[in-house]
């Protein structure tokens, strides 16, 4: 039965999906990467499709950009059209000096600015973390393709134009890979469903040196990023 935001058949979904912030962006994946793709969904144009990849059911929607946003779809997901895993497929900030542009990252847990995760939590911390065996998998998938992966921290942010630039300095002090703005909202709600989540990021500009990305190393990354998400998506335990 169709949710406020998804009009989706139950089954129409598979195990896995992959989310992206661009529901564009969704369809070039399921077009581009999946086998007899169909769409499933299109409310507000938050495109989903559902297809195979090496024989394995697997679908692909937007999530919009934030943690609000990535909330509402991943709790309908998770909840009410029974789906086990999701995987973000995105773009971030890089803010350690030890991250490049066009690196991956493999977000093992997200800090974050936003509240959300403490209201789902009784006021207290939590700590925004992976699942591991998805993580394994991406990990091991971006060192097959001999991709090189960060793996570490990164910091969900509510602003994308953030009025106090010193915040970046704090974040790599502390560690902090890169900043984008879904993660922590993501594993929280995986959390709090009982599911599985992991973040597979592409560093599309580097917030403290202002090292950017040409378009033509941005289509490249991201095809580096899907066959990472793919791969796990299909042999994560």
């Amino acid at each position: 039965m169709a949710t406020p935001h998804i009009n989706a058949e139950p089954g129409d979904f598979a195990d896995t999906v992959l989310m992206p912030g661009d529901p564009l962006r969704a369809r070039v994946i399921a077009e581009n990467y999946l086998e007899d793709a169909k769409e499933v969904t299109n409310t507000r144009n938050m495109l989903g499709f559902t297809g195979q990849y090496r024989g394995q059911a697997v679908s692909v929607m937007g999530s919009g950009m934030g943690i609000p946003s990535m909330s509402i779809y991943a709790f309908e997901l998770f909840n009410q059209y029974q789906v086990e895993k999701i995987i973000r497929v995105g773009t971030c900030g890089g803010v350690s000096p030890d991250v490049a542009v066009r690196d991956i990252i493999i977000a093992m847990g997200a800090s974050t600015d936003s509240s959300v995760n403490r209201t789902r939590f009784g006021g207290y911390d939590f700590a925004a973390m992976a699942d591991y065996g998805l993580l394994e998998a991406t990990v091991t998938a971006a060192r097959t393709a001999a991709l090189n992966p960060r793996i570490g921290n990164v910091f969900s942010s509510e602003l994308f134009y953030n009025p106090k630039p010193a915040i970046f300095e704090m974040m790599k002090a502390h560690g902090i890979l890169a900043v984008e703005m879904e993660a922590a909202g993501l594993y929280g709600a995986a959390a709090e469903a009982g599911k599985r989540a992991v973040s597979v990021l592409t560093v599309s500009d580097h917030v403290v040196t202002g090292a950017s990305t040409s378009a033509d190393e941005r289509q490249n990354s991201f095809q580096d990023m899907m066959k990472v998400a793919l791969e796990a998506a299909v042999t994560a335990d």
